[in-house]
């Protein structure tokens, strides 16, 4: 019986963080600091989430740091996601050789 307490708390608390910025917040936002953050705020989350999980992803943490690096690298230069995909990987597997 416990369990359909917990899915219901879990539901309404899903529920009210959706809902009460629509309930609170009755016009537009106009200030460029929120609406900067609000822009902001999917990435940040993205990148907390996805960091640690790269760090720990291979045997090593060098490896791991190396292929994040080429991604980043690659990212920047505006390469396309399957070939940063690729350079992560092969820049991994080759920290894997030396290390």
């Amino acid at each position: 019986m416990n369990i359909y307490v917990y899915i219901l708390v879990m539901a309404v608390v899903t529920y009210l963080i959706r809902m009460l910025p629509l309930a609170l917040v009755k016009h537009e936002i106009t200030s460029p600091f929120i609406k900067s953050f609000l822009y902001y705020v999917p990435y940040a989350c993205l990148a907390a989430m996805t960091f640690p999980a790269i760090l720990h992803s291979t045997a090593s943490v060098w490896s791991a740091a190396a292929g994040f690096a080429v991604a980043v690298i690659a990212a920047f230069r505006e390469k396309s996601l399957l070939t940063v995909a690729i350079l992560a990987s092969v820049a991994v597997f080759i920290a894997e050789r030396f290390i």
